[in-house]
């Protein structure tokens, strides 16, 4: 567009506020569902790679005390229980007082069977973990195999 500079006016006019208000308006309208998507997927994914590193620890703790450690799930939290899966639950760094493991993304976690692990890091009991988002749009699933490792899949 052009202007015309009168008496030391500068600026930018009404219409040309309005085209870059659209622009603005078109650029969030198709932006923000992408990036609610995004969000619901790094949750889910960032949830399941916990979950992951939770087993893993298991894994790590069986071998280190040379004991089978058994992984247990209420739904919301983790534990760990040295010898059977009966037992008291592991209370160390990684726990709280009650030998929770908390999920910090407000995953669900459900599980096929609970996961233990020999003095060795097999798994005596292997088993699948589904996590579920929080807003329950997705599912992923950690897998425990026989050898004791740990896999993320769809």
């Amino acid at each position: 567009m052009a202007r015309r500079a009168t008496r030391g006016e500068s600026g930018f006019s009404l219409a040309e506020l309005l085209v870059l208000l659209a622009v603005i308006g078109i650029l969030t309208a198709f932006s923000v569902p992408m990036m609610f998507t995004y969000w619901r997927s790094a949750t889910l994914t960032a949830g399941a790679r916990e979950v992951a590193a939770a087993l893993n620890s298991a894994r790590e703790l069986a071998i280190r005390e040379n004991r089978n450690v058994c992984v247990t799930t209420d739904g919301t939290r983790l534990q760990y229980r040295l010898g059977t899966c009966l037992a008291t639950p592991w209370t160390g760094s990684v726990t709280d007082g009650g030998g929770n493991i908390r999920l910090d993304n407000r995953v669900t976690v459900s599980a096929t069977a609970n996961v233990t692990f020999n003095y060795l890091g097999a798994a005596i009991q292997a088993g699948s973990y589904t996590v579920l988002s929080p807003s329950g749009a997705g599912t992923m699933s950690v897998t425990v195999v026989q050898n004791g490792r740990v896999s993320i899949g769809p």
